[in-house]
């Protein structure tokens, strides 16, 4: 508790100072409110009384009836990126210049300048003075534990797990050096924590890694979508139903969280027992829990006008930086590139600024209530890296700004009632390279029916819309589980995300695409997927040569595809490339070995996926270039991952220079024991196998 009691910051806290603080605040409202009167036109106050009485007003009506006003109109601040929290804000002033005798507000407009001009002082006098609103949760924090914990036992130290999506090892150590992530560079430069990579499994992508990270176990998670021959389904990680059928499948009930921890912002709960922006924990929304959840993430968060503005005008500025930057990029006809207009500059700010600052607010809680293990997932560079590129300007300043607030949580934690170790990982890397179908004029989709017989479509090129940021689908879900008619509105919007339209809905056979009659083909990032489905099980080699005579030797003479895997009836599961064959259950390569440029562990990992239950009949690569350092991915973007090749294959670890040594890690599964392993070294008990609420145990 030392290091609450002596911080220097926050000194005006101290002494039972916070009442000075308000008057401060309070006097500077009403200068402001002078200031403004001369400004703008459409605004009076002529008496000299007035700022002062408005000004206290308007300070009840933030205190007090816009956290009432929010409890219904939060969808509208998530929905809006925190603009219509504004505007209501606005006519709630609006009509306190109904109360105060003499006051003129002309109009909406000039009501949401008058809140912005005032929440933004509000900032602005916490930050001159120093005010550490962290410090002001923790010093409460202090007490009540302090009261709580007399004659009991001490508590291990917490871990919180951050995860930085998509950021690479090679990319973390030239970000160290060029200042780019100097939080982590005055960890290692002190020696107090070590940087340290892991190898990704074959499917390189949130969803196997989060999953084997948080479960230790990834078994049947081909891709962040795939193919179900057997149900005709197509699962997608981004889609709530399948995202919690997946973690039924994997889930037995002692995840990392079991036992009082919380997940924020992911694919998986982990077994958390505090969740917000869970994908998978949005099938099991009550009433209760949304409640539960708006306290951890929204309600706490948008409650404060303060935190309001700062986050819509950073989240403004994102958008304009966006826009920016991609006129720049056309401008000097910077390849390789990808559209990036329409709704995506302000999908965008959502995820590097709004869920952002809400997952750092909801993690500030977590440690104020002294959960024990908290996993949070700061997707804004992996949303990034896939539009403008994985080192470009724009990519980097998202990096820098994660950085920043890792380094306030990590002076938080010093705060915290129990102690926390920082552990700070990526879930896979990222590789750049022009889009396959921009580079070779024809998507994997249209290529593979063509082969397969499909007739061309006139002008068809496949699948080239960007996609939305999964993270939107889970904070639209929560905010609008309610019962009103805006919850339901933002419902209906939520389930129109382009992610969640290629799903076959239960019980609706043949409504997946097909590339060509009997023919599935599913993309996830540098991987793609065949199957054919008028065969039930694994199709083997022999079959397809005899139906589709003309595909496998297209394909592997294709300049963008590195290798297909396929199973033989003669030889079992094989890998074929240009130049050459090899045989993965025997070792034997004929030819020159397609794997090489794939790493040392491409074979064993090729090995395990092709024993999956619903491993496709083809399971396409991406070609990797190691002299140029690209791949073509399959899907629309600049930076992808999903496959082998490249610096996608390689996440980054930092952690704490006093935690045992990992070892060479190689896939989720085993980075899910090295952190067990932590956990047990400091202390913390081992959860009982019990099944988490709305989910069964997967059955292994």
């Amino acid at each position: 508790m030392t290091a609450v009691e002596d911080t220097g910051a926050g000194r005006l806290l101290r002494g039972g100072r916070l009442v000075a603080r308000l008057l401060l605040v309070w006097v500077l409202v009403a200068v402001e409110l002078h200031v403004l009167d001369v400004w703008l036109a459409d605004f009076a106050l002529p008496l000299w009384w007035q700022p002062t009485v408005f000004a206290l007003l308007y300070g009840v009506l933030s205190a007090v009836v816009w956290p009432l006003v929010l409890r219904v109109a939060l969808p509208v601040a998530i929905f809006t990126l925190g603009i219509g929290s504004l505007l209501l804000l606005g006519a709630g002033l609006l009509a306190l210049s109904f109360v105060v005798p003499g006051v003129v507000v002309a109009n909406l407009r000039t009501a949401v300048l008058v809140v912005v001009a005032v929440s933004a002082v509000g900032a602005l006098v916490s930050s001159l003075l120093s005010i550490d609103e962290d410090e002001l949760f923790f010093r409460r924090a202090a007490r009540r534990f302090r009261r709580a914990e007399d004659g009991g036992e001490e508590l291990p130290p917490g871990v919180l797990l951050l995860q930085i999506d998509g950021l690479g090892y090679d990319t973390v150590r030239r970000a160290v050096r060029d200042g780019d992530l100097p939080t982590f560079a005055a960890w290692l430069a002190e020696g107090s924590h070590v940087l340290t990579d892991w190898h990704c499994d074959w499917s390189s992508q949130t969803g196997a890694s989060v999953c084997g990270l948080l479960h230790g176990s990834n078994e049947d998670i081909l891709g962040f979508r795939w193919y179900e021959k057997d149900r005709d389904h197509v699962m997608a990680c981004a889609h709530p139903a399948d995202a919690a059928e997946i973690e039924r499948r994997h889930s037995d009930g002692r995840g990392l969280l079991a036992g009082g921890g919380a997940a924020r912002s992911g694919l998986f709960t982990g077994d958390a027992d505090h969740t917000s922006l869970t994908m998978s924990a949005v099938p099991l929304l009550t009433p209760a829990r949304r409640r539960a959840r708006n306290a951890d993430g929204y309600y706490t968060y948008f409650a404060n006008p303060v935190n309001l503005v700062r986050t819509v005008g950073a989240a403004v500025v994102d958008i304009l930086r966006e826009v920016s930057a991609s006129a720049r990029q056309r401008r000097a006809d910077v390849r390789p590139r990808v559209k990036r207009g329409g709704f995506y500059p302000f999908a965008r700010s959502a995820t590097t600024v709004i869920t952002r600052d809400l997952v750092v607010s909801a993690i500030i809680g977590d440690m104020l209530a002294a959960r024990p293990v908290v996993y949070a997932d700061f997707l804004g560079y992996d949303e990034v890296a896939h539009h403008t590129g994985i080192e470009r300007y724009d990519a980097l300043a998202v990096v820098r700004a994660i950085d920043q607030q890792i380094g306030r949580l990590h002076r938080a934690s010093r705060l915290a009632p129990r102690p926390y170790r920082l552990v700070v990982l990526s879930d896979h890397g990222v590789t750049q390279g022009w889009a396959f179908t921009d580079r070779f004029g024809e998507s994997i989709e249209a290529l593979v029916g063509r082969l397969c017989g499909a007739e061309p479509r006139k002008g068809e090129r496949g699948h080239a819309k960007p996609t939305t940021p999964w993270q939107l689908g889970p904070a639209l879900a929560e905010a609008s589980s309610g019962g009103g008619p805006i919850a339901r509105r933002l419902r209906a919007r939520a389930g129109r995300s382009p992610d969640h339209l290629h799903r076959t809905p239960e019980g609706a056979p043949g409504a997946v695409a097909r590339a060509a009659p009997g023919v599935v083909v599913v993309v996830s990032g540098h991987v793609a997927m065949v199957s054919f489905t008028e065969h039930e099980g694994r199709v083997d080699l022999e079959t397809v040569e005899r139906e589709f005579p003309d595909l496998l030797p297209a394909l592997v003479d294709h300049p963008g595809v590195g290798f297909v895997l396929v199973r033989s009836s003669e030889s079992g599961p094989v890998v074929l490339g240009r130049d050459g064959v090899h045989r993965l259950a025997t070792g034997s390569v004929t030819g020159d070995d397609p794997l090489t440029d794939y790493g040392p562990h491409a074979a064993d990992l090729i090995r395990r996926t092709d024993g999956f239950a619903h491993c496709p009949d083809l399971l396409i690569n991406s070609r990797y270039s190691p002299s140029t350092d690209d791949a073509s991915p399959f899907e629309p973007h600049v930076g992808s991952h999903g496959g082998l090749g490249g610096g996608q294959s390689r996440g980054f670890l930092v952690h704490p220079a006093d935690l045992p040594p990992t070892g060479e890690i190689i896939g989720a599964e085993a980075l899910h024991h090295v952190i067990r392993s932590w956990l047990t070294h400091l202390g913390h008990p081992e959860p009982a196998p019990a099944q988490a609420e709305g989910r069964v145990a997967a059955d292994r």
